[in-house]
């Protein structure tokens, strides 16, 4: 190769220069940081760019300086940049549901930032029913939601949690909701809300947000595609009782405790109105009754699909103004700024409507300090790839993986496993070494995965074999014959068999509930076969009916492990051999298929009619057979409970001159309305000492349910679950739970009219095997008379 030439001065200024853009360039593609808004000496001049002043006077000059075609671009989530202003484009559409996920194009992995920590799946998070774990989750993902907004790689706005209520076992969405009951599922959002938003002190009453969650999809939400009838269409009717006290819930808490920014309404239609132009649920409710400090947003396209699909209105501006009318701020989609304009110029819509809208919207984003300057200068500013992905943040997501995880069948104590007594164990089924289907939907990049197979090699010597070419396991040339082989020459086998994003996801609900295809078959061979002992573990969302596997004695033991996360396969080893000890419960009733077979996912009624032969739904109204129970899950330990403190008696005082109610639309039972009632005075202490009697430490769920007085209506719920907690006992050891149980919230239902009481009477609490009987009374201070 012949020598090069040496450049002269000017050229290699010139080269240096050339040089210096190319690494800048590949530095601002690296970052994809868009402008920061008030950043330069512009800044000094615009009042909305003075942190100093409250975030109301702010936002109210940035909107007088928004021109009109400025204001409507700011209405959708790919909200253009107003250059004049020294405004950036932002994109409100980014995801945390359970790890930061690139669902939204909000998200962009790549350069530092390749992945994000993977936790487990809502559903398998909520089987842990640790309130505690939720919030600490919830740090860490806007900790690394901070660190790529720091980044360029993420907004600031996520559109999670998903909290709807788990209603049917059908529902391809189940995975993603923390279960059935409104009660766990409005502590979940409130204590994930919380960690993700992580709210500080802020002038006139506006907190400061790390970042900005979404409870979604308000509501009654719960169908996705079943027999031809598809979640833009459904209509779903429900009473004003069941969507009181429990379609309502969750949302209630996310907004009034967990502070929620933002609320989410859903496609469908409930009682014949879309929910995103129903302003008695947007604006009435959420907006005034449960105060919500932040925005409301559309579903994607939700707008057009009430136009379009739903032929709610004749024109699209008209959709336009039942939009804003019902009290929304943001579309997910184009159609507000397609047609607002026009909307405005037939006198559909208002200034003022667009610009109470943006209201809303711009200041959460002044409370997440998008109008402070340079974020690196702002509080979460020294966040970045360091803090993505750091072994503190991936043992979380083992450990929350191991506390969700349930036991459901442990036949004369097989498991754990002993390595000692293993020559070999043989590892068969389609999800047995699986990486993405760990993950679940709404998932990121994760930062690496450990299978179930890499998790069990780990302790023993294995033999694999998958027994089906994929999850369906449906066909004749399944390689089944192979599995049972494995399965015959091991001293045990482990069977990992479910479902995938294939079967259960958005836009695919289930008809069946037994196991895909072949795999009960494979499940069975290799039970027939096995000289050892034979451990089913189900990686799925959904409840499944494995009856066939519960009664047979040849399988020794029943794992449900559902997404577990990036390190799923480790936590699933490590229960399986004895390094932790299982404490998860399930978060949701599993019904037989022949539920599925009768009842209809269009029927949204929870309460039971024995009259029509109507079963109900979820273990609150559920009247029919099961294959396993809300709340079971079993342990290596025993427990044992004993109430340390929890009265017999227990005052409802109600508001000055409030009376209860006779006993009339109850039966025999005489309520009081929970808003006549002092609710923040009514926490009932119920104190337990917990006793781990087995020879392993562990952690346990503590859980109290409460059965109504004798005598009430049937619609009233037979069995409420109505505090948790999560504790950690060693061997021999006894750990002292004090518990509260909220009268208002737990020991109240929803009457015909929507109206919530509180039942009088004695009410049954059960902690397991244990009982205590508590007796509600009135007490009333009347007006005194005048002097």
């Amino acid at each position: 190769m012949p020598k090069m030439a040496k450049p002269q001065p000017q050229r290699r200024r010139r080269l240096l220069l050339v040089a210096f853009l190319l690494v800048t360039f590949i530095a601002g593609v690296e970052s994809a940081r868009p402008a920061f808004a008030c950043g330069g000496p512009a800044a000094a001049g615009m009042r909305f760019c003075n942190r100093d002043l409250p975030i109301k006077v702010r936002v109210r000059d940035l909107i007088g300086r928004l021109e009109t075609e400025e204001k409507i671009r700011l209405l959708v989530n790919n909200a253009e940049a107003v250059p004049r202003l020294g405004i950036g484009g932002y994109e409100w559409w980014s995801e945390a549901l359970h790890g930061i996920s690139d669902t939204g194009p909000g998200v962009k992995f790549g350069g530092d930032f390749p992945g994000a920590t993977s936790f487990p799946q809502v559903i398998l998070a909520a089987a842990s029913f640790n309130a505690s774990l939720w919030e600490r989750i919830g740090r860490v993902v806007s900790d690394e939601g901070r660190a790529m907004y720091n980044g360029g790689r993420a907004g600031l706005t996520f559109w999670s949690p998903n909290v709807n209520i788990y209603r049917d076992p059908r529902w391809g969405r189940g995975q993603e909701t923390p279960g059935e009951d409104p009660i766990l599922a409005g502590k979940y959002a409130a204590n994930y809300v919380r960690g993700l938003q992580q709210a500080t002190g802020g002038r006139s009453g506006y907190l400061h947000l790390k970042v900005a969650a979404c409870c979604k999809h308000y509501t009654a939400y719960d169908l996705d595609n079943w027999h031809g009838v598809n979640r833009f269409h459904f209509n779903a009717k429900v009473s004003k009782q069941d969507l009181e006290d429990t379609f309502e819930v969750p949302f209630k808490t996310c907004v009034t405790e967990g502070k929620a920014a933002s609320i989410m309404c859903s496609y469908n239609q409930v009682n014949g109105i879309p929910t995103c132009a129903n302003p008695n649920l947007l604006l009435n409710t959420v907006r005034t009754q449960w105060g919500l400090n932040g925005y409301i947003v559309t579903d994607c396209d939700s707008i057009a699909v009430f136009y379009n699909d739903q032929h709610y209105t004749a024109t699209p501006e008209d959709a336009v103004a039942v939009a804003f009318k019902a009290g929304l701020d943001l579309d997910c989609g184009p159609f507000l700024a397609q047609y607002t304009g026009s909307a405005i110029q037939q006198g559909k819509v208002s200034i003022s409507d667009v610009d109470n809208a943006l209201a809303n919207t711009l200041t959460v984003q002044m409370r997440l300090g998008m109008f402070n300057g340079d974020p690196a200068t702002q509080p979460y500013g020294n966040l970045g790839p360091k803090d993505v992905c750091s072994p503190a943040h991936q043992f979380l997501a083992l450990e929350a993986a191991r506390q969700g995880i349930v036991l459901l069948k442990n036949h004369r104590h097989a498991l754990p496993l002993r390595p000692s007594t293993l020559r070999s164990v043989a590892v068969i089924g389609p999800n047995s070494d699986v990486t993405v289907t760990m993950i679940g939907n709404y998932a990121g990049n994760p930062c690496g995965y450990i299978t179930p197979l890499q998790g069990i090699n780990r302790y023993v010597r294995t033999v694999h074999q998958s027994g089906c070419i994929d999850v369906s396991c449906f066909g004749p040339n399944q390689p089944i014959d192979s599995a049972v082989n494995a399965a015959r020459q091991a001293d045990a086998v482990i069977v990992f068999v479910g479902l995938d994003q294939s079967l259960e996801a958005e836009t695919i609900d289930r008809d069946s509930l037994l196991l895909p295809g072949r795999q009960a078959e494979l499940v069975q061979k290799a039970a027939a076969s096995s000289r050892g002992l034979v451990v089913v573990v189900l990686i799925s969302g959904g409840s499944l009916d494995i009856s066939f596997a519960r009664d047979d004695p040849r399988v020794s033991a029943i794992v449900w492990a559902g997404y577990p996360g990036q390190s799923g396969g480790q936590a699933i080893a490590d229960v399986l051999f004895g390094a932790y000890n299982p404490g998860g419960r399930l978060p949701m009733t599993w019904y037989p298929q022949a539920f599925a077979d009768a009842i209809p996912m269009t029927e949204m009624r929870m309460r039971s009619d024995p009259a029509r032969g109507y079963p109900g739904r979820s273990y609150r109204f559920y009247t029919g057979p099961v294959v396993y129970p809300f709340g079971h899950g079993l342990s290596y330990s025993k427990f044992s409970y004993s109430i340390a403190q929890a009265p017999a008696t227990f005052a409802v005082r109600l508001n000055v001159g409030r009376q209860p109610a006779a006993a009339n639309s109850t039966g025999s039972v005489p309520t009081v309305r929970v808003n006549h009632a002092r609710c923040d005075d009514l926490i009932m202490p119920v104190h337990v000492d917990v006793t781990n009697l087995g020879e392993l430490d562990g952690v346990h769920s503590v859980l109290v349910y409460s059965r109504p007085p004798i005598g009430s209506e049937r619609w009233v719920p037979q069995r409420q679950l109505v505090a948790f907690e999560k504790v950690h006992v060693a061997s021999g050891k006894t750990i002292r739970v004090k518990l509260g149980v909220d009268v208002c919230a737990g020991l109240s239902f929803a009457d015909n009219h929507g109206t919530k009481r509180i039942l009088i009477g004695d009410h049954n609490f059960e902690i397991g095997d244990l009982a205590h009987k508590v007796s509600l009374q009135v007490q009333s201070e009347m007006i005194p008379d005048p002097v």
